[in-house]
This record gives C-alpha cells, structure tokens and sequence, in this order.
C-alpha cells in the first residue's frame, strides 16, 4: 500500500515534523485517465509554504488531512491513460509520497527518451530542466529581460533557482554578483562562473554589493533576480542603475514569520526608473517551453550549467528535506530519493 504525506495542522511560523503525518493511501482499481505510479524521485521547493496556509495564493492551499502534493518523478506501474505505458518515466505532481494512482489533474508528463538516451538524468526535469531552471530562465531573460553586458545581482545564488540564474547569465555573457550564506556555499558560487560574491551571513549586504561592484568598475545593477526579499531587495534599489529590471521570483526571508519589508531605498524606484515585476513560472512556461527546452538542454549538454542536488533519501526524509530549505542546508536542488 502506497503512503503519503498529510498535512495535519497549519504552520505557525517555521512548520515543524508534527504539522505533517505519513498514512497509508487507500489502494483502488485503476480507471480511465489514470495511472498507478513508483515515485523514484521527489521535489520540495520554497513556494510549498505558502500552500500551508489557509490564504489565498497562486496554489491552492494543502488541506488539513489531505495528502500533499509537489512535483515527482516516477514510474508507470500501470496504465489507464491513453499514450503511457507500464515503464514509462514520467514527471508528475503526485509528489510527498511514494507511488499510488494519479489522475490528469496531477499533470503527468513522460520524459523525452532522447534526453535520456544521451545520459540526462531523470531527476534533471526536478530541476534545471523542469520547474527551477524554468523559473531561473523564465526570470531573467523574460521577465527581466536581460542582456549580454548587463550586471546581474542574484540572491539566493547557491539554491536551485539563483545557481541556474548564475549560470544562464554567464552564458550570455553578463556580469554576476551572487549573494549566499557561508564560504562553502560562496566559493561554489564562484565555480559557477559568478565575477564576485558576497556572503549575507558574514555583515550587512549593501556595503559588500556596493564594495563588488567597485572592485569589477561598476556603477550599478542593471537586473536583480530576488529569491530573498527583505535586506537584499531594498540594497538592490540602493544600488540599481537607471531602467533596472528587477524579476521578483521569491521573498523566502519572510515566509515564515511575516515580518514586515522595511524598505529604505524603495524611493529610488521613481527616479531610476525601475522596473519591478513579480512572476509565477507557469504564467509563461506553456508559451515558451519548447524554446526553454531546446536553450536549457544546449547548456546543459555543452556543460555551460550544471547542478549540485542535495540529496536525502528515502519518504520519510521528505518533511526534513522540507525544512531544510529554510535552515540553508541545501547547495544547488534539494531533492528526495526513493
């Protein structure tokens, strides 16, 4: 009998073990448009905080009692779903759990065999060729519609979504400032391809993005992708060149305790004219997948971006893997293996 992660009460602040459960899901006979799937693969990303709330949102809320949901890779044990069949690697959103039946609504996609073939991985569509390299891609070149010989500031820069950020910019020829948390984490920043790199952790961020941007001659940002909000958002105003572009992709500093964004260079956003823009990857992901696919598995086959997956293993490891995002423990993807 499959089982899976139920949400068993609403967070208050940083989620905790006891806010989620494992139980069994009932097992029934498979029907038409459904299939029964091994799940070998599992994602847990930021924006599935959120979803713990009773808030409204861009995703609907996880129920309490209910099992979770994120994205997955699995197997097909058995098909109801016409153009699948047993053996099959799909991509799927019946993730936080081990197997089971899904239907249509958890959007089950089979992974091009010619990806596969020339040695992708399967856990690669988890990340930068799946919903973090999207959004990474999506981001910068779309919604900040970043150029060779722009400037890019990224926070966030050793996660999933600000080291594919890195990277991209790097191959289209663009200068990067990363910031992360510790030497480790910045020194890979580095390996990235990154000009330069401050560590958060280590004193406020706007002298050390200020002291980055002299040292590489500098007068400004022209792009800021945010994973973080909160102090890097209002250093990346103070620093902004004029007609910035600021892609807004994540406030991961805030989605725990709610505190309030003091801004005190926001004010700057008037006379530069600055351009912020929140987005969400699959606002845009259907209109440009093909080109995404295409752009990203070139990079990726030409070794231009690459990711380091922080991997912990086994279902019930999954709330941990979870938390550890907000804990910083992960460098590159956090992904659970079954």
């Amino acid at each position: 009998m499959a089982k899976a992660w139920h949400l068993t009460s609403r967070p208050q602040g940083l989620p905790t073990r006891d806010n989620f459960a494992l139980r069994d899901l009932p097992d029934a006979p498979l029907e038409k448009d459904q299939l029964r799937v091994r799940n070998l693969w599992l994602s847990v990303d930021p924006y599935m905080r959120g979803r713990m709330n009773e808030a409204k949102s861009y995703a609907a809320s996880f129920q309490i009692g209910q099992p979770m949901t994120g994205g997955a890779i699995g197997e097909v044990v058995e098909s109801g779903m016409e153009g699948f069949a047993p053996g099959d690697l799909i991509l799927h959103m019946g993730g936080w759990r081990d197997g089971g039946v899904i239907g249509l609504d958890m959007m089950p996609n089979k992974l091009p065999a010619e990806a596969l073939a020339a040695g992708m991985t399967p856990q690669t569509f988890l990340h930068n060729m799946g919903l973090t390299g999207g959004t990474a891609w999506i981001g910068l070149l779309r919604i900040a519609s970043a150029k060779p010989g722009d400037t890019v500031f990224v926070s966030a820069a050793a996660g999933a979504v600000g080291s594919a950020v890195v990277q991209i910019a790097k191959a289209r020829e663009m200068r990067v400032i990363g910031s992360a948390g510790g030497a480790e984490k910045c020194e890979w920043v580095l390996d990235l391809g990154a000009d330069a790199v401050i560590d958060y952790k280590a004193g406020p961020v706007l002298p050390q993005i200020a002291a980055a941007l002299e040292r590489l001659g500098k007068p400004g940002i022209d792009v800021y992708f945010d994973n973080v909000g909160g102090e890097h958002l209002d250093a990346a105003f103070a620093v902004a060149n004029d007609f910035a572009r600021f892609a807004i992709c994540g406030m991961i500093d805030v989605y725990n305790d709610g505190k309030s964004q003091e801004m005190k260079y926001i004010i700057r956003a008037i006379p530069a004219r600055i351009r912020m823009e929140g987005f969400i990857y699959t606002d845009q992901f259907i209109e440009c997948m093909e080109e995404f696919y295409a752009d990203m598995g070139g990079l990726i086959a030409s070794g231009a971006v690459t990711m380091r997956e922080t991997v912990l293993e086994g279902l019930e490891a999954t709330p941990d893997a979870f938390l550890g995002l907000f804990a910083g423990v992960n460098m590159g993807k956090m992904l659970v293996r079954l």
